[in-house]
């Protein structure tokens, strides 16, 4: 990371103008939340719970920082509903959750846009304020800012399977008798129940009839039937560079990325060319970090949003230990000559925007949890 001095960092951050600074002028009622001014804890996916992240911010602000990872959206929403917005200050979840869930729940806070809205300026294209996901429903509201991304369907040995053939078999690899025991699922519970339904040649993202989604449990038995091994990303990658499996789902640039970064570029994320959402046949995520609606919150959740959008904080984040991705802030110029040639290859950066293309949102699905039932009893079938 670029050497920036203490007093540039929390004069970039905003820290000198937090509560930090008014400690001494608070009465007794307010000692809790003056305690808070040096605490930051931050519930999140991997990656922001990274030494690589937290570690200069914790120099920089003298705070304790605690960081908790889970790999499941929607329990990480219900930590806080059953009161745990007491707790934590910052929460990262994926694009739908801040717009549909949390905000009309009383969750989260919003930014100050004068405040954080100029930071989208400076990101990718795709990004650019008012960007859609991190807006509430009427528009009005910043509910959260952008950073990692990335096309997530699945991943080929391309050695095994070509990347013409991948993309444009799609879904339907998954579909062939002949690939039985030649494949690997992923545990990940939401996007193996948007997988199931792109399968079955389904959208995951509308109301379903009945007949939908018993098409949906037939081709959940089948494919978790047909599947070699259900695992973890480490093992799914050590099966695919090893030839022990040819292809896995879920996966993308997030999960093929330790395997590249190792030397095997023949493993890559797919998106396929078409499928049944309005024709497109991926699926893509984007991480919205938001804030609290915590009673007593750290006035360093604002000052962290803020450390992680500068330029080489964003590179760190793209590339905190364990897997790698693209991050928004990648469309400032002083951020993308960060990336060597080498992480841009890790990134799959040359199809990046087109995969992007062919992809529709990650959202929610309206029968989730009869879908997640019906996997969990596939998965016990096997």
């Amino acid at each position: 990371m670029k050497n920036l001095s203490r007093r540039d960092m929390l004069k970039i951050m905003g820290i000198g103008a937090s509560g930090m600074a008014m400690g001494p002028l608070l009465g007794p009622a307010s000692a809790f939340a003056a305690a808070r001014d040096k605490e930051l804890n931050i519930l999140c996916w991997e990656g922001y719970n990274s030494a690589q992240v937290l570690d200069p911010f914790r120099a920089l602000s003298g705070a304790t920082i605690k960081a908790e990872s889970l790999t499941n959206d929607p329990t990480m929403i219900n930590r806080l509903r059953g009161g745990e917005t007491r707790v934590w200050d910052l929460i990262n979840v994926n694009n739908p959750w801040a717009r549909k869930v949390m905000a009309p729940a009383g969750l989260i806070k919003p930014l100050p846009r004068d405040e954080f809205e100029p930071f989208f300026d400076t990101m990718l294209p795709q990004f650019k304020a008012p960007y859609e996901w991190a807006m509430s429903e009427d528009g009005q509201q910043l509910l959260g800012m952008a950073q990692r991304f990335g096309p997530f369907n699945y991943v080929v040995n391309t050695d095994r399977i070509s990347r013409a053939t991948a993309e444009d078999t799609g879904w339907d690899l998954f579909n062939d008798p002949a690939l039985n025991g030649k494949y690997g699922i992923q545990e990940s519970d939401d996007w193996n129940v948007f997988d199931i339904f792109l399968i079955a040649g389904i959208n995951p993202f509308v109301a379903h009839s009945g007949e939908e989604m018993q098409r949906f449990e037939q081709t959940a038995v089948k494919v978790f039937k047909g599947a070699r091994m259900v695992s973890d990303v480490a093992s799914l990658n050590q099966a695919i560079v090893s030839g022990e499996i040819d292809l896995y789902l879920t996966g993308g640039t997030y999960t093929a990325s330790p395997a590249r970064a190792d030397g095997y570029p023949e493993i890559r994320g797919i998106t396929p060319l078409r499928g049944p959402v309005d024709g497109k046949g991926g699926v893509s995520w984007v991480e919205v970090t938001s804030v609290v609606n915590n009673p007593n919150l750290s006035p360093l959740a604002y000052d962290f949003l803020k450390y992680v959008q500068q330029p080489e904080v964003a590179h760190q984040v793209a590339f905190a230990e364990g897997t790698f991705n693209p991050v928004s802030q990648m469309g400032n110029p002083e951020c993308f000559k960060l990336f060597s040639k080498e992480e841009l290859e890790i990134l799959q950066w040359d199809s990046l925007e087109e995969e992007m293309a062919r992809c529709v949102a990650y959202d929610i699905v309206p029968e989730y949890d009869q879908a997640l039932e019906i996997i969990s009893a596939a998965k016990r079938m096997r």
